[in-house]
């Protein structure tokens, strides 16, 4: 029921619920045959599950710098990247895997087409944006195959783990119905091919079932929430010679607003400010994917993503829910007139 439900609200044509958003991205990279010797361009700045889902198959993740301004993975930096991988002749360059962070899709207007022309997948990393839009679309569709994550903190959450898997290719979303239970065939003991133990348990699909009937609106609350602080922020920089910079959303666009997320230059003194008045404030993410010790491997160093790196030192995401009141979003902007 929960499938079909989901289904209905993406548009998508399969939905295959799954244990959680990594086990969803490894399921769908198992469905389309990767393994050691290929490689998957997506951005370093990401949660690590993003990269560690193309490592767990024996993959190679290889990194794209990311558009300063959505902090997804920028289109332009993808053609040269690509370029770069194919002149090497080293991997087998089989897919892409941009993020929506902090709730905003990625540009699949201009990605979709580079991957088309290069022979190559996309899947949709939509774990923060669930039901957010571009063109009129929603995701996790626009790509060849679309994975989400239902954990507590999420848009739409339930009350432990949770994911699933959206595709509208047949063949894909039987071998992902297969994997999710050890590689099925016929039932459970007709294993025709390695899978995973990565089933929804029943009792999140039954709260997701309820909390899908108000999500529309309490997306419509999250954008109102958004507003009311981009608004705040507007005033308060008029009064600033350093403006705070607020989520730019591109026309066509409607984010999920997983986090509002804004750019400071002196960050520790912020959350050390907000913490002082009571308000919590969290930083997603501290470094840049191509810096952690599990992807040093792969041979990248400081420098290399300056955008990225700079996203890392100066990123701040506020307190945000769909119910989040005028007021408290005045208070918590207001802190920021006695911060330099």
């Amino acid at each position: 029921q929960l499938e079909t439900e989901l289904c209905d609200f993406v548009g998508s044509k399969h939905c295959i619920t799954v244990s959680n958003g990594t086990d969803a991205l490894v399921a769908a990279y198992m469905a389309l045959g990767v393994g050691p010797g290929d490689a998957i361009i997506t951005t370093p700045f990401t949660f690590f599950a993003t990269v560690e889902a193309i490592q767990i198959l024996g993959a190679t993740p290889v990194f794209a710098d990311i558009d300063p301004a959505t902090f997804n993975l920028c289109p332009h930096q993808l053609e040269s990247t690509i370029k770069k991988v194919r002149d090497q002749n080293k991997l087998s360059l089989k897919g892409i895997c941009p993020v929506d962070l902090y709730g905003l899709c990625a540009d699949y207007d201009a990605i979709n087409p580079i991957a088309k022309k290069h022979g190559l997948f996309v899947v949709q990393d939509a774990a923060q944006a669930f039901g957010a839009t571009q063109s009129g679309r929603r995701g996790p569709s626009h790509g060849t195959i679309g994975t989400a994550s239902f954990f507590p903190a999420k848009p739409l959450g339930c009350y432990g783990d949770g994911g699933a898997v959206f595709t509208d290719d047949d063949e894909l979303a039987q071998l992902v119905r297969s994997i999710r239970v050890h590689g099925k065939g016929v039932d459970k003991y007709d294993n025709v091919r390695v899978g995973q133990n990565c089933r929804l348990d029943t009792i999140q699909a039954a709260i997701l079932l309820e909390k899908l009937k108000i999500y529309q609106s309490e997306l419509d609350a999250r954008q109102q929430v958004a507003n009311t602080y981009r608004n705040c922020f507007e005033k308060l920089n008029e009064n600033r010679d350093q403006p705070i910079m607020v989520p730019h959303t591109p026309e066509g666009n409607v984010s999920a607003w997983a986090q509002f997320t804004i750019r400071v230059q002196n960050r520790q003194q912020c959350v050390d400010h907000l913490k002082a008045a009571g308000i919590p404030a969290l930083v997603y993410y501290r470094t840049s994917s191509h810096l952690l010790g599990a992807c040093s491997n792969l041979g990248y160093s400081a420098g290399d993503f300056p955008h990225s790196e700079s996203a890392a030192k100066e990123v701040l995401s506020l307190p945000f829910h769909p119910y989040l009141s005028t007021e408290s979003i005045e208070q918590i902007v207001a802190e920021f007139e006695n911060l330099s």
